[in-house]
């Protein structure tokens, strides 16, 4: 760094600003590289910027490559044509500078696609050296390949990882995908619901609290979307969707982070079978628009998300796999079953909690092929409508792929005194230890009040979508910035 700020010095001796406020370009790399052959033969002068990242010096002329958002395009830079001046300053460049050059197009002896500069100005001098690179046939290292350090900087995982940037294209390719089918194709209208919430609800989970200051109030960061977009739908909305961050004061794991991308999307006057069609429509549609195709690798299998999915009902695998009834159960009972199975649990645990437990360890990890499991325990689905032939049941389906939950329905429950019921029967498991309980929230139940009409609603792990699609192993792949533990933070704080 050192050497480098002697540079920064020198260049400012020669009244140059290291630091300009702007620089015209009139191509990226990978438009250049596209029509390269027309823009070579009409000679059009070129205008690039990026960053170097190789450099080259032979005497009195240089090599080098430059690196922008799309790609990088090779450089040539000889004193005889841009100068001493200018010479001058580019001897004073180091990898990692960010640089304006100009230009026409030729290929080498190499048979290299390279710009001839005929100008270079110098638009950010780079002060912390990078992770040497290196790269042949096709394959790159380089010295920085500790995957927490690239989590704790992206930047510079982004400037020397082209996959890392590809990810994150690719990321940005999916929402945008997501959002042009809910509103071209199915009707939605895009809402914002709050992030502060005075209660939190729509989910089981542990909330992050805060506080507001010039209330004096307790706050909570929202843990899901639910229960304000049904209040829209109580107002007249009849199709809503929200893509927003969730918060959850819970573990991290490669497939959990506490804060997270979440899809919610509600629907009037439709039940749970119009989300599996939903959800079979937008999935091979997503990745074709990113592989060209449905099938694809992730986690070591083949997946094909070609429709229709496979449909069993929750009561169905748990007696195929673990040979136990879910419905109606005795709750000490249950829980001895689950013991004799190895399974370890909490005292404070209600049954719905201990047939999510049953599923979670002993039944998802088996289901790779994208598969609908339907029709809940009533227990474990508080915001659920009942099923409207089996008792104990109720009409809900979560989407597994590959051994993981993609993506959570209901036929939404819409009678405000059933809901108080349930509401309170959460509020009861709270008070008793259950943390991840819901609370008694009186603006929704007021809401139900006035009469909301038949619905259905979806939630989508957009994260874990993405991971799927792009093929990553781990949620803080596809997160740009994830939380993660103090560096030097063995584990959790007790």
């Amino acid at each position: 760094m050192q050497a480098r700020l002697d540079k920064l010095n020198k260049i400012k001796e020669l009244n140059i600003d290291p630091f300009p406020h702007s620089c015209e370009r009139t191509h990226n790399t990978g438009e250049v590289l596209t029509d390269f052959d027309s823009l070579k033969e009409n000679e059009i002068t070129i205008n690039l910027t990026g960053r170097l990242v190789s450099l080259r010096l032979m005497g009195k002329a240089a090599f080098a490559h430059l690196q922008d958002e799309d790609s990088k395009l090779q450089i040539y830079i000889k004193r005889d044509i841009i100068g001493q001046e200018t010479w001058q300053l580019f001897k004073l460049l180091d990898i990692g500078d960010i640089i304006g050059v100009s230009g026409k197009l030729f290929i080498t002896r190499t048979e290299e696609r390279t710009l001839e500069v005929s100008a270079l100005s110098l638009l950010s001098k780079n002060l912390r050296p990078l992770p040497s690179t290196k790269e042949k046939d096709g394959q790159r290292w380089h010295e920085w390949s500790d995957k927490d350090e690239k989590y704790r900087n992206r930047s510079v995982d982004l400037i020397v990882n082209p996959d890392s940037r590809e990810v994150f294209w690719k990321r940005s390719l999916i929402i945008s995908e997501i959002r042009r089918f809910l509103d071209e194709q199915m009707g939605f209208i895009e809402v914002e619901t709050p992030v502060l919430q005075p209660l939190y609800g729509g989910a089981t989970a542990r909330p992050f609290v805060t506080h507001h200051q010039a209330l004096d109030r307790q706050l909570y960061l929202r843990i899901a979307d639910e229960l304000y977009l049904k209040r829209l739908i109580t107002g007249g909305f009849n199709r809503v969707y929200e893509i927003a961050k969730d918060f959850r004061n819970e573990g991290l794991d490669r497939f959990h982070s506490p804060e997270f991308t979440m899809l919610e999307c509600y629907a009037a006057y439709e039940d749970y079978k119009f989300c599996m069609k939903l959800l079979e429509d937008l999935l091979p549609q997503l990745a074709v628009s990113i592989h060209g195709s449905t099938s694809l690798k992730w986690a070591g299998h083949d997946i094909n998300l070609s429709a229709p999915y496979k449909r069993v009902t929750m009561v169905e695998l748990a007696r195929e796999k673990t040979e136990i009834e879910i419905v109606n159960r005795d709750r000490d009972e249950l829980a001895g079953e689950l013991k004799q199975l190895g399974i370890a649990i909490e005292p404070e645990w209600g049954t719905g909690k201990l047939i999510d437990e049953l599923f979670s360890e002993k039944i998802e990890p088996e289901l790779i092929q994208p598969t609908f499991v339907i029709d809940y325990p009533v227990e474990l689905s508080p915001l659920a409508k009942k099923h409207r032939k089996t008792d104990g049941l109720v009409e809900r389906f979560e989407l597994f792929i590959g051994g993981h939950e993609f993506a959570n329905s209901f036929t939404e429950l819409n009678d405000p005194i059933e809901q108080r019921l349930r509401l309170e029967e959460q509020a009861r498991l709270r008070a008793a230890g259950d943390e991840e309980a819901s609370p008694v929230d009186e603006a929704f139940l007021q809401s139900l009040e006035i009469g909301m009409p038949p619905t259905t609603g979806l939630g989508v792990g957009v994260d874990r979508l993405v991971m799927l699609l792009t093929g990553c192993d781990s949620i803080r792949d596809v997160i740009l910035f994830p939380t993660l533990r103090d560096k030097h933070q063995d584990k959790p704080p007790q």
